[in-house]
């Protein structure tokens, strides 16, 4: 829990943290980018990765001091519940419509009295070490909490969103937040610069922390963090790999006077 403390320390303290996405199953990448990010964004949402795979990311993270956020694959109980159990620092859920899906989502990841989540925590207590009371008042201080804006729906209930007690955070995904307004990919319309800036605002006056997601693009991870967003991925595992060895071949084939071969 010292990571997700830290996490939350640096960000109340108004510094910007940096993660990066992992999509590939190895936990060698976890264990590869945990030094040059802030948090790593373990994603179940767009990746064939199991409850078991995440479980070895999230083993790698702790490994190095880095807090793990799982983005699940959507927000039922069994989304949540084996990724909790599994030692995640947080959650991310994506595609929200309305509060009562966000509250269901808080109590999921609360102990009662606060939530319904169900105790099993194997990971996080150390094997039932330290289980117990102690642990679950700390577990239900710790774990970070976030649900992504990325439907009209959700726009559209912001407001009774941002109350819900329990909730750490809110979460920008700028292309389907796009698509949801018609402009599909179109990250810097009006419409959806209004959209971000809304949620933005909404956040800070509930005192919510609010993040984002996206792609390799620094320039537009720099115009966010100016908008306000406090921590961002900025793309995933296999972008990089694709990115830099896309980099290395065009530029040795430039210095060597070679068209650059696309098969």
């Amino acid at each position: 829990m010292k990571a997700i403390a830290e996490f939350r320390r640096r960000l109340k303290a108004g510094q910007i943290c940096l993660g990066a996405s992992v999509t590939l199953a190895d936990p060698l990448v976890s264990d590869a980018l945990a030094d040059s990010v802030d948090f790593l964004w373990i994603d179940l949402e767009h990746s064939g990765m199991t409850v078991e795979t995440v479980s070895r990311h999230v083993l790698a993270a702790r490994g190095r001091g880095v807090p793990a956020l799982v983005r699940v694959a959507g927000s039922d109980t069994p989304f949540i519940k084996p990724v909790l159990d599994a030692g995640a620092d947080g959650i991310i859920v994506p595609q929200v419509r309305n509060a009562e899906e966000v509250t269901r989502v808080v109590a999921d990841c609360r102990y009662p009295p606060a939530g319904r989540r169900g105790y099993g925590p194997r990971v996080p207590s150390n094997y039932g070490r330290d289980g117990g009371p102690a642990y679950v008042r700390r577990a239900n201080r710790a774990l970070f909490v976030s649900v992504q804006i990325e439907t009209v729906e959700a726009l559209e209930d912001l407001d009774r969103i941002a109350a819900i007690p329990g909730l750490d955070s809110l979460v920008i995904g700028p292309w389907d937040l796009s698509g949801a307004l018609g402009v599909l990919g179109e990250v810097e319309h009006p419409k959806v610069i209004a959209a971000v800036e809304t949620v933005i605002a909404k956040a800070r006056d509930a005192c919510l922390l609010v993040g984002a997601g996206m792609g390799i693009n620094p320039e537009y991870a720099s115009a966010m963090v100016k908008r306000g967003i406090q921590w961002l991925h900025v793309g995933c595992d296999c972008t990089y790999l694709v990115h830099c060895m896309d980099w290395i071949t065009s530029s040795v084939r430039k210095q060597i006077g070679e068209p650059l071969i696309r098969r």
